[in-house]
């Protein structure tokens, strides 16, 4: 009777184990990969050339613009919608909705994103607008998703996702080990060593 139990427990487990195994798995595939592939592409950063291509572009505010670069009040503020349309019509960049630093004789406007950057700036008492754009290309742009580098809230809480994900495949991975263990052997060796020699490393080699 109790041998019956034991095997029916078992069973149990490990049909939610391995269930829960391969759902955390599937969702995290992909990502698993990615963040693998851009750890090793970030551990060797310095021996990947980049070449970054950067755009700039000029401009002039008509007259009638001028006048909407009215001081908003307080240091960081969008630009005017028409100030913005005009900006992008003759630099292909869009400042629209996004927070400016405002000083007496210029507006700045910075344009952080994955695998570049950029920023625009009007002139306030000449009109004049300047652009630069820089593309450091799908290395970097993979590399900072990594880092969640100027990615936004919605992809930082995909990460943490698929980051629980991994934890779960992980976890469930253990549970199984330990039920799989009794035939095999070398099950609990290995494990060991995987805690083992990190820290034999860290403890020797990082200094």
């Amino acid at each position: 009777m109790r041998d019956t139990v034991d095997r029916q427990s078992r069973a149990f487990w490990l049909k939610h184990l391995h269930r829960w195994h391969w759902i955390s798995s599937a969702i995290s595939l992909v990502v698993l990969l990615l963040f693998s592939v851009t750890g090793i592409t970030l551990n060797h950063a310095g021996a990947i050339e980049a070449s970054p291509r950067v755009v700039r572009h000029t401009a002039t505010l008509p007259p009638g613009l001028m006048a909407k670069l009215v001081d908003p009040g307080r240091r960081s503020a969008p630009v005017a919608p028409a100030v913005a349309a005009f900006v992008e019509s003759k630099t292909g960049v869009r400042i629209d909705g996004r927070d400016g630093d405002w000083s007496e004789d210029e507006v700045e406007v910075a344009l952080p994103r994955p695998g570049g950057d950029g920023w625009v700036s009007i002139d306030r008492e000449t009109g004049e607008v300047q652009s630069e754009t820089t593309d450091r290309g799908w290395l970097a742009y993979a590399n900072d998703l990594h880092k969640g580098r100027n990615t936004g809230p919605v992809w930082s809480w995909l990460i943490d996702i698929f980051a629980l994900a991994c934890v779960v495949f992980a976890l469930t991975g253990l549970l199984l080990l330990k039920l799989h263990a009794g035939q095999r052997r070398m099950t609990w060796p290995m494990v060991a060593l995987g805690f083992v020699l990190p820290v034999v490393i860290a403890l020797l080699f990082i200094h």
